[in-house]
């Protein structure tokens, strides 16, 4: 079982920088992906980025490559999502979430969730 607890949200002014880190408790294995998704109101939950935990290599959605940046800490067990140049539209709620075996770009396919962590991007 693992428990993933996100935090670092917040109120950002537009072209601003926030870091969102997920803390994970229980083993993460060398098979895990690990990342993030968000979601905004009235819209389904959305890929964000993605790392690959016994190579690090990372992916992302295609809307924020070069502004977002995923990283792991494998001794703290924990994933960070550093956010620059930040805009309105990347206003949402956003998800740590966990998969064993496999790439976590869809929904259906994750293990494990955070809780959320809200993200306000002021125009």
């Amino acid at each position: 079982q693992v428990h993933l607890v996100e935090s670092g949200g917040g109120l950002v002014q537009a072209g601003g920088s926030l870091r969102l880190s997920c803390a994970a408790s229980g083993r993460i294995f060398s098979s895990y992906d690990m990342g993030w998704f968000r979601q905004a109101p009235g819209k389904e939950r959305d890929f964000v980025a993605g790392i690959i935990w016994y190579n690090s290599n990372t992916y992302y959605a295609d809307s924020v490559k070069g502004r977002f940046t995923i990283s792991g800490d494998n001794a703290k067990n924990t994933v960070y999502l550093r956010m620059n140049s930040l805009k309105p539209e990347d206003t949402a709620v956003y998800y740590c979430a966990a998969r064993n075996g496999g790439r976590i770009a869809t929904t259906k396919a994750i293990d494990y969730w955070g809780q959320g962590t809200q993200v306000t991007v002021s125009s």
